[in-house]
């Protein structure tokens, strides 16, 4: 699996103010969705394209489209909603599933409690999308439910991660390549990424 950190400077720059504690709710929902779909552009860098023959309004030319590639996004519920309308405004043919996992917070583990997926699943790349990647066990969990659901191409994006989510998720699913904005220091005694960002879903939604 390769690891892939997005350090544009506009993608650099919009992450310092979604760590601001200071940022709020609505500006920090814009600045995700900002983003994702500046991460969602470099990450389709390689799709393919085939040529069409087209008429401009001077003349008759070939000019590429993409070749009908299929893709789709699953946010792991709930934060991972915040980055979907941003991707869906440059991909807007995505397909969208969810998968809903929550950390159990005594043993920091996923359990399931939702799944809706396309019904072309196994046709689909799929980028598997949530802000945060701290233990990678909810990652690492929605990528084998993926997985086993007929899922064959898969990406994971975050905008920030720890060391530690990292290595769970190369070890456990080396052919899924991992694209985040920033690797952060380490995890906390809470299982929090420091200095991470807080807590996504909260910051998204204004919950506590």
């Amino acid at each position: 699996m390769g690891v892939y950190v997005l350090d544009h400077p506009l993608i650099q720059h919009k992450l310092t103010y979604i760590r601001r504690k200071k940022t709020g709710t609505k500006a920090f929902r814009e600045l995700v969705e900002e983003v994702s779909a500046l991460m969602a552009y470099e990450i389709t860098r390689e799709m393919p394209l085939e040529e069409i023959t087209i008429e401009t309004p001077v003349a008759t030319m070939e000019s590429k489209i993409l070749s009908g590639k299929k893709l789709g996004l699953v946010p792991i519920l709930r934060a991972g909603l915040g980055m979907v309308d941003g991707i869906l405004r440059l991909i807007p043919a995505a397909k969208v599933g969810h998968i809903g996992l929550y950390r159990d917070p005594e043993t920091l583990e996923p359990v399931q409690y939702y799944a809706k997926m396309p019904s072309d699943i196994e046709e689909r790349e799929l980028i598997v999308i949530d802000p945060m990647l701290a233990t990678g066990g909810s990652a690492a969990e929605a990528l084998i439910r993926l997985k086993e659901m007929g899922a064959r191409n898969l990406k994971l994006m975050c905008l920030v991660a720890a060391p530690e989510g990292i290595e769970r998720v190369q070890h456990e699913h080396p052919d899924v390549d991992l694209y985040v904005a920033a690797i952060d220091e380490r995890l906390n005694e809470h299982g929090y990424i420091t200095p991470g960002l807080g807590d996504a879903g909260d910051r998204l939604f204004g919950t506590r």
